[in-house]
């Protein structure tokens, strides 16, 4: 439940920038926004190897975590203005 209200909050966060964007700067907004998120899904990674779990188990967790917000980010910064 935690890993979907966590890719619900990044896609939140991305509509927002988006939204908020001017259409020439999408691709921009697009970007910082999958620098954030990337450092966001970092962080947490390094509190859930904290807490005892392995890479092992949490790496494929946050490559979903990371990329699913991320790509939608960079399909919908590539759509025409």
């Amino acid at each position: 439940m935690r890993t979907l209200i966590i890719i619900a909050i990044g896609l939140a966060v991305m509509a927002v920038m988006l939204w908020l964007a001017k259409p020439a700067k999408r691709r921009l907004a697009a970007w910082v926004f999958i620098g954030a998120w990337l450092l966001f899904t970092a962080f947490n990674l390094r509190t859930g190897l904290s807490h005892g779990y392995s890479l092992q188990e949490e790496l494929p967790i946050h490559l979903v975590l990371f990329g699913v917000p991320a790509f939608a980010a960079w399909w919908f910064s590539r759509r025409p203005k």
